[in-house]
């Protein structure tokens, strides 16, 4: 675990959008224990991004509170409705957050600490 905070939360970032996208195709294929599988491991990467997400110290904390709380949700009843389009929702809602902490990252110094909205300490496999 050598990675920088900052790179961390944009691997979660990534794991999350390919375990959704991963989920939605298999969902479209019939295979509801694979897309189970994949939305929980999604699901997963929310909670410790939304427990790690230190609201008081930024101004849109709140809102990305609110985006979690919102997608996590979604997952769930995607998973229980086996609905894809309710995954592709949470895919839609997510993929500009992670091309934002992306392009957020790229804009570090290398030597940087990492932004603090988010904390990326855990144990969720990633790659």
């Amino acid at each position: 675990m050598s990675a920088s905070p900052v790179r961390l939360l944009t691997m979660l970032y990534d794991r999350m959008l390919l375990d959704l996208n991963r989920a939605e195709a298999a969902q479209q294929a019939g295979n509801w224990p694979a897309a189970s599988e994949q939305l929980i491991h999604a699901q997963a990467i929310v909670a410790e991004l939304s427990g790690t997400l230190k609201v008081d110290e930024w101004e849109g904390g709140e809102n990305l509170q609110a985006i979690y709380g919102y997608v996590m949700k979604a997952m769930v009843e995607a998973n229980l409705q086996h609905n894809p389009a309710i995954t592709r929702e949470c895919i839609n809602l997510l993929e500009p957050l992670r091309a934002a902490w992306h392009e957020a990252a790229a804009q570090l110094p290398t030597h940087a600490p990492a932004p603090s909205p988010a904390g990326t300490g855990g144990t969720l496999g990633v790659g």
